[in-house]
């Protein structure tokens, strides 16, 4: 394997996380590795939730994205930094529908 596989595979699997018993990616990262902002995605899946199955992704609580947010020690607190919505978690069946 070469090393710029090596660090993109590192890439993607430092934006997965265990959550409710199910291996999640935040929309935020799936935004990042499709290229476009997060707001659009969410705005697509909103629109089309009726095409996906019901364990395709599921919204954090505010206990959970706390949690999250604990975990990552570059998150800065502030206004306009981050969403104010709660974000959405793609499950592995989730993430099947996008990469299709």
């Amino acid at each position: 394997m070469t090393e710029g596989k090596q660090i993109e595979i590192h890439f993607i699997s430092s934006m997965i996380f265990e959550l409710r018993g199910k291996q999640i990616i935040l929309d935020c990262d799936l935004a990042l590795l499709y290229g476009i902002e997060t707001k659009r995605l969410k705005e697509s899946v909103r629109r089309n939730v009726s095409r996906f199955p019901d364990d395709f992704m599921f919204e954090l609580t505010k206990e959970e994205y706390h949690f999250l947010r604990t975990q990552f020690a570059s998150l800065e607190n502030g206004r306009g930094k981050y969403s104010k919505y709660l974000p959405f978690a793609f499950t592995e069946q989730g993430l099947q529908w996008f990469l299709v």
